[in-house]
């Protein structure tokens, strides 16, 4: 796993961090591929629910909006990104417990949480980090607990393919490999899940955006 040192920014450049809304905004159905993820999620009274990857702040602003009884937490990689959300989920009156990650150990105890959601983050990280970070999730997942998750997954037609290759050379090939091949169902397995499959995909002018679901 990459030291929170070493991380790439969301859209490749620290400098263009500020622009990471608009880019979502300019190239995907932001309000419909968003809204599908909080629907897996599914947030019930007193779910503890931790976002892997709380980028900007949008999905913790849908989910409460969805439940304002359910707790948030977030984690993630971008000391920039986190300045971003905290304003976002402030100017919402939006309540959540956000963490910076080291990319190492998730900071939560065994078996803590009810939901495990991440959206755009798993084709950031090479295969071992995607087993690494996956087991770790396992691991504070509470038994029969959720997982979702909403990424890049193997392109629904050619032009879907062919316009994906923007977003892998500003992300790269090696971690975008695994997702553009349908690969990341099987790594989920992998890493002890239970009830694995794709229940629902998106096609966006850059790409097939998956969703996935498994519990533990």
């Amino acid at each position: 796993m990459k030291s929170s040192k070493e991380f790439k920014p969301a859209l490749g450049f620290d400098w263009l961090t500020g622009y990471y809304d608009l880019a979502i905004k300019l190239t995907m159905p932001e309000q419909k591929f968003r809204s599908r993820l909080v629907d897996f999620v599914d947030p019930q009274d007193k779910d503890l629910i931790l976002e892997f990857g709380f980028g900007t702040g949008k999905n913790l602003i849908l989910i409460n909006e969805r439940n304002s009884k359910a707790k948030l937490y977030g984690i993630d990689i971008d000391p920039k990104v986190k300045k971003i959300a905290e304003r976002n989920l402030s100017k919402y009156f939006v309540s959540s417990s956000l963490a910076l990650y080291d990319g190492n150990n998730l900071p939560f105890e065994d078996n803590t949480f009810d939901t495990l959601v991440s959206s755009l983050v798993f084709h950031h990280l090479n295969k071992p980090g995607k087993i690494a970070v996956l087991k770790e999730m396992y691991r504070v997942l509470k038994p029969e607990g959720k997982l979702v998750i909403g990424d890049w997954g193997k392109p629904k037609s050619k032009f879907r393919r062919l316009n994906f290759f923007m977003v892998q050379l500003i992300d790269g090939f090696t971690t975008t490999q695994d997702n553009v091949r349908g690969l990341l169902p099987s790594l989920i397995e992998q890493s002890n899940f239970n009830d694995v499959h794709e229940v629902d995909y998106i096609n966006t002018s850059i790409g097939t955006y998956c969703y996935y679901l498994a519990s533990k």
